[in-house]
């Protein structure tokens, strides 16, 4: 045994163990709002106590774990803790990426162990609408920045002929829309165009609603709660699903419906995680991330729905490609990869 490989595993370990703890402590963050008061300008423990009103000796330990961690700044010669530009913007900036908000899902997810751990035991399944309400708003919160900088901007432009088709006034149906944030994008960029939302999930369509409102797109968006397999509708020119196909039990079905929902010359736009079909070329950071999503929420809620599918949030271009194929679909092609995620264009 090579001891020094030992102690440098152990260093991965005391990273992970620190990392865990440290997503609560972001947790707070967020829901306490720390990470904007600290954006207002450096500040001592005992100032940061009198900006923001709460207990000092929380926020001592609370500062220097963040401080610890990089996700804050600490000046020993004024002892006195702050955000960089570049800090501020990832945690404290609703328009940024939000990572503050995404740990929300993490903490929320892993309420479930105790039920996934039984899982292991039955194979039985734990769906979406089981989890903590967290799971929901969290998951939002981790998407939405990419779907802003990667949706109207990237995506739909590399689809043929839809941009045309949307600004024209086309119909467009977001399946698995979750909290709608999506749904809203596409209102906001193509005013001609009509929108419909659709989640199994009720809590997750009410809030969709919400937002819709919020954004002033609710009388161009519609929601419904229904499933990939009997949402409602036909003729549309876009069917959209993002970070969701890989989530059904039956995708095959869900296919297939898109499949009679589209216009002759519709499109389906499937947006999924990025994902390599060969598991050593998914074994990095960001594979990492998505495998523990996977574990907690994907699989778990495919496996509590009829269709004998459970993909899993890294399951390839070639799985994704089969059910197009199996559902009747005759062309496919890889329109557009970013960093998170790979945008396919199916159609009849």
């Amino acid at each position: 045994m090579d001891h020094d490989k030992v102690g440098a595993f152990l260093g991965q370990v005391i990273t992970d163990m620190g990392a865990t703890g440290s997503a609560g402590a972001v947790v707070i963050g967020h829901r306490l709002g720390l990470y904007g008061a600290l954006a207002e300008g450096p500040a001592s423990a005992q100032e940061f106590a009198e900006r923001t009103g709460y207990d000092e000796r929380y926020l001592t330990e609370w500062l220097r774990n963040q401080a610890a961690g990089g996700y804050v700044t600490y000046e020993p010669a004024t002892a006195q803790f702050s955000l960089t530009e570049e800090q501020a913007y990832c945690l404290a900036d609703p328009n940024g990426p939000n990572v503050s908000a995404a740990f929300v899902a993490g903490l929320g997810y892993l309420r479930a162990e105790p039920q996934l751990t039984e899982a292991f035991r039955t194979g039985a399944g734990v769906g979406w609408h089981e989890h903590h309400e967290d799971v929901f708003v969290g998951c939002d919160a981790f998407y939405r920045p990419g779907y802003v900088a990667e949706l109207i901007p990237t995506w739909i432009p590399a689809l043929e002929g839809v941009e045309q088709k949307l600004t024209a006034g086309g119909r467009v149906a977001d399946i698995g829309c979750g909290l709608g944030s999506t749904s809203v994008l596409m209102a906001q960029a193509f005013p001609s165009a009509s929108v419909v939302g659709s989640d199994y999930h009720r809590e997750s369509v009410e809030l969709a609603r919400k937002k819709a409102a919020e954004a002033g797109v609710a009388g161009r968006v519609d929601f419904e709660v229904a499933t990939a397999q009997d949402f409602s509708g036909s003729g549309f020119d876009l069917v959209t699903t993002f970070d969701a196909l890989h989530d059904m039990g039956d995708p095959v079905a869900a296919a297939r419906r898109v499949r009679a929902a589209l216009a002759d010359d519709g499109t389906w736009l499937v947006v999924e995680p990025a994902a390599s079909d060969a598991l050593e070329e998914n074994l990095h950071p960001v594979g990492r991330l998505y495998y523990a999503g996977s574990l907690f929420l994907c699989v778990p809620n495919s496996l509590s729905q009829a269709g004998g599918y459970a993909l899993g949030a890294q399951a390839g271009e070639t799985a994704i490609r089969e059910i197009a194929a199996a559902a009747g679909f005759t062309r496919f092609r890889r329109a557009a990869t970013s960093a998170l995620n790979v945008a396919y264009e199916i159609r009849p």
